[in-house]
């Protein structure tokens, strides 16, 4: 009996992924990343495809390859990067890689030390998360693998780093959020979290002081909570003697995450505040506790599994070609408004 013939649904079925990506490949009807390609090419050489005329033969998968990922706190609850690592890891793992894990002490981050078991002679590649000392992350690059950095230091942007960034884009949708906030009524605004803990912050805050600009409102510091990020911004009494050395509360606060938004509503209640009646609070990341909160949170949503799809696809590109030009990839992000603002200008 002839054996059957192999189709490109048998090539979809084979590598988890719908026939019309497969035809893309082999029809050239559209732009596919390049981890994938390499899957479907290998597959349909594994199962007797017949490869496009013009297609040179993959090659076959890493035996053993390791990308590591480095960070100094390890993504956790009221992170974007929980979900990040699930998708970057399955993009990866795709591509033959495993993804190997190194959490840097702060004995090792301040002697610019890497963790004792990390030998980069076995790494493919690297992927940075909540990696925000700039002087470390200059040695990372030295090692001259393969790197990928998700967000950035404060400054990044004025300090070419030889390595590719991801990060989610920030500017623009916390200046939508502070100019719907003033079409809400609110006149005096605050900002809570440290500007310079990192690049995604630094944008936001200066997202925040577009959107005042533009409504031609003033920015007053002193309604804002901008101490370093190890301040205890998780502890009520804190927060609420911030509040106190205010010279007057602000009509809002917009927060630099959810974590920082979630906890100041803690304050604002225990100090005897409505939400959003006395004041208005919103976060940004897209958490899930953001939904589940009383009242729920107004954030920014992060689209954390694509970014970690596209970091993977990057890095992927990196490693298959080392002399590709450097870039700098934001991924756009879109306000939730929910009861922690208000819904009608008054």
């Amino acid at each position: 009996m002839p054996s059957k013939r192999v189709t490109m649904q048998d090539i979809a079925d084979a590598c988890g992924l719908s026939r019309n990506t497969v035809s893309k490949v082999f029809n050239s009807r559209g732009a596919v990343p390049p981890s994938t390609r390499a899957l479907i090419l290998q597959k349909a050489s594994e199962l007797g495809y017949g490869l496009p005329a013009d297609e040179v033969p993959a090659q076959p998968r890493p035996s053993g390859g390791s990308i590591a990922l480095l960070t100094s706190n390890m993504p956790v609850d009221y992170h974007f990067g929980t979900y990040f690592v699930t998708s970057f890891t399955d993009q990866i793992c795709r591509a033959g890689y495993t993804l190997r894990m190194f959490e840097i002490s702060a004995e090792e981050l301040r002697n610019k030390q890497l963790p004792s078991h990390f030998f980069p002679e076995q790494m493919a590649g690297i992927v940075a998360i909540e990696l925000f000392d700039s002087d470390y992350l200059n040695m990372i690059c030295g090692l001259n693998l393969p790197t990928i950095v998700i967000d950035s230091p404060a400054h990044a942007i004025i300090r070419p780093y030889p390595c590719d960034f991801v990060s989610m884009e920030n500017v623009a949708s916390i200046s939508i959020v502070t100019k719907r906030l003033i079409a809400l009524g609110a006149r005096r605004l605050g900002f809570v979290g440290d500007r310079n803990h990192c690049g995604s912050f630094y944008e936001r805050w200066f997202g925040f002081r577009m959107g005042m600009e533009q409504a031609g409102l003033p920015l007053d510091e002193r309604l804002c909570i901008l101490a370093p990020d190890d301040s205890p911004y998780n502890e009520p009494d804190w927060l609420i003697d911030q509040m106190n050395h205010m010279p007057e509360l602000p009509d809002a606060f917009i927060c630099a995450n959810d974590y920082l938004a979630i906890h100041l509503m803690s304050a604002l209640k225990k100090k005897g505040l409505s939400i959003p009646d006395d004041i208005m609070v919103t976060g940004f990341d897209g958490t899930s506790q953001s939904a589940l909160v009383d009242p729920a949170l107004t954030t920014v949503q992060i689209p954390s599994v694509d970014i970690g799809r596209m970091a993977a696809d990057t890095l992927l590109a990196r490693i298959g070609n080392p002399e590709l030009p450097y870039s700098w990839t934001h991924i756009r992000t879109n306000p939730v408004w929910r009861k922690s603002t208000k819904h009608e200008a008054p």
